[in-house]
This record gives C-alpha cells, structure tokens and sequence, in this order.
C-alpha cells in the first residue's frame, strides 16, 4: 500500500509541520508565519523605513520635533502687523495725518498745523505767524482766514460806499468819485491790503506744505486767471502725510 504521504510528496513535495507556511502558499491552519529571529516584524501598513529614519506619524498629525501652533496666536493675514508691532494706519483722503504733532485735549504749537480750526483760532494764527512760511496750515486754517478777509473787505467797502455819496461826484467818463465820507473807509482798506500781503503769501505757502508742495508754487499767479484758478483747487485738496518735511519745531 502506498501511504498517503507519500502520494502527497510525490504530488507537491512534503507536507510542512502544522502552523508552517509551505512554500508559494499560505501558512497551515491560519496562523501568522513567524519571522526568523533578529529580523523585524513586518508592518502592517506598507514597509518600514530604512534604519535611521524616522517613523512617519499618523495622517493628519504633526511629526514630533516640530513647534506645535500655540492657540490664540494665529499667523497675521496679509497687510497685517505681525504680533507685537504696532500698525500705522494710513490717513483716510482730507484727514490728519497719523503722527501729527498735538495730543488729543493737548495745546497745539505754533509751529504745527491746527486741523479743525475754529475762525477766531485761525484769525488769531494769521497774524501771530505773520511772516512765517515754514510749517503747513491746514484747511480751516486757510479758508477761515479767506473768507473773514472777504466778509470784511465786502464790509468797509459797502459802507464806505454809502458814506461816500454825499458830496459825490461824477467824471467825464462816469467813474463816480465818493465823497469825503469816504475817506476813513478807503484809508482802512488800504492798511488792510498792504497789511496783510506778506501773511498771505506766508499762509499760502504753508497751506502748500500741508499738500506736500513747495511754497514757491505760489509764482504761478502771475499768470492772470489761470494761476490764480490753479491755486484754488491746490488750496482744496487734503494734508498729505510727505508735508510733515516742511515743519520747523520750535519750543
């Protein structure tokens, strides 16, 4: 009789001990084939890394070794200041510049630019600055000075014209000639023409520097109507952070 096992090496070669994985199968009676001694045991999950390398962490884990995000201490977004430094903010179009030189309730120098000022503040700041064309003035500055000097020209002049008719005369031409009446009006408004000449042209220049212009700009209304038109819309325009270049702090 032939023995079974005999029939069976004779087939496919000998039979392998129980929980031995015979050769290109798998392992008899299911159990795990065992790793000769000295020699890792296989991953599960791909292959292992070479000796030396470090061990993948787990998907979506941080590897070790590496500075973990503190909370509340997220990365600045883009135009962002970055934690710890302070921000400039840019000054919104017919503001004060950031960094203009008063505190909020604080006295404001001389020497700097008052933004929003009041017409008796920038009256008083026209004569005691008289001739000085350094620094800026600001808008209200400027303006409110413009239109007093106006109301009062518009003032004297239409009184004076009332006081002048009696004893007016008329020439060849039909210029009307004032009376006597007239006389200390006309002489006011001299003083005040030639009076104020040099702290005109001193405001002007400032008001330049607050848009970040030189004062000589200011040349340009020897051109009739054209240039006097121009400083107009100069004189409109906001205070530009550049104009601080033209401040003179004095104590």
């Amino acid at each position: 009789m032939t023995d079974r096992n005999d029939g069976a090496d004779q087939q496919g070669g000998a039979v392998p001990p129980y929980g031995q994985q015979a050769q290109g199968g798998q392992p008899q009676g299911g159990q795990p084939q065992q790793p000769p001694a000295g020699q890792p045991t296989p991953s599960p999950y791909g292959q292992q890394p070479p000796y030396g390398q470090p061990t993948p962490p787990p998907y979506g884990q941080q590897p070790s070794g590496h500075p973990q995000p503190q909370p509340g201490y997220g990365q600045p977004s883009y135009g962002q200041p970055s934690y710890g430094q302070p921000s400039y903010a840019q000054p919104s179009y017919g503001q004060p510049p950031q960094g203009s030189p008063f505190a909020p309730g604080g006295p404001v120098p001389l020497w700097a630019p008052l933004y929003g000022a009041g017409p008796v503040v920038a009256v008083k700041r026209f004569f005691q600055k008289y001739a000085d064309f350094t620094g800026r003035a600001s808008r209200s500055e400027y303006w409110w000075v413009v239109l007093a000097n106006t109301v009062v020209w518009f003032v004297l002049s239409i009184v004076g014209f009332l006081a002048g008719l009696p004893g007016s005369t008329t020439d060849y031409d039909g210029t009307l000639e004032p009376g006597p009446g007239f006389i200390p009006f006309g002489f006011v408004l001299a003083v005040l023409l030639f009076g104020t000449v040099v702290p005109f042209l001193s405001l002007g220049a400032r008001r330049l520097h607050d848009i970040d212009l030189s004062g000589w700009l200011l040349l340009i209304n020897l051109f009739p109507y054209l240039g006097a038109f121009v400083i107009f819309i100069l004189s409109l325009l906001g205070p530009k952070p550049g104009g601080a270049r033209f401040d003179r702090p004095r104590a």
